[in-house]
């Protein structure tokens, strides 16, 4: 599975932005799927997670309200849409598949996509 991560840009704070991430390969449907952003200086965390059939969904409290993770098995696509940016949201985001393990933990997740920059000014 290949996934290409896109959407990112420099917004100011309070707007909003969606981010994709586009999968490759017949498995998509079948795969969780998770955000993950790594600000500079900073671990990666986790931001939002959602089952393969898109039925349940899990966000980090620092995004939960403001964030909505969605996706689209037909077209092999993830979503995170992101309302109400804080300058504090700037950070690399990176889209992942195939869990194995703990949904918040990036060890859990086979297949990365390179990352897209996402940048909040105040």
């Amino acid at each position: 599975v290949q996934l290409q991560a896109s959407g990112g840009g420099l917004v100011q704070a309070g707007r909003s932005l969606r981010l994709s991430c586009a999968a490759s390969g017949r498995s998509f449907s079948s795969y969780d799927m998770v955000w993950f952003r790594q600000a500079p200086g900073k671990e990666r965390e986790f931001v939002a997670h959602i089952t393969w059939s898109g039925g349940s969904t899990y966000y980090a409290d620092s995004v939960t309200g403001r964030f909505t993770i969605s996706r689209d098995n037909v077209k092999n696509t993830v979503y995170l849409q992101m309302n109400n940016l804080k300058p504090e949201d700037t950070a690399t985001y990176y889209c992942a598949a195939n869990r194995d393990g703990e949904v918040t933990s990036e060890l859990s997740y086979r297949y990365w996509g390179q990352g897209t920059q996402v940048t909040v000014s105040s």
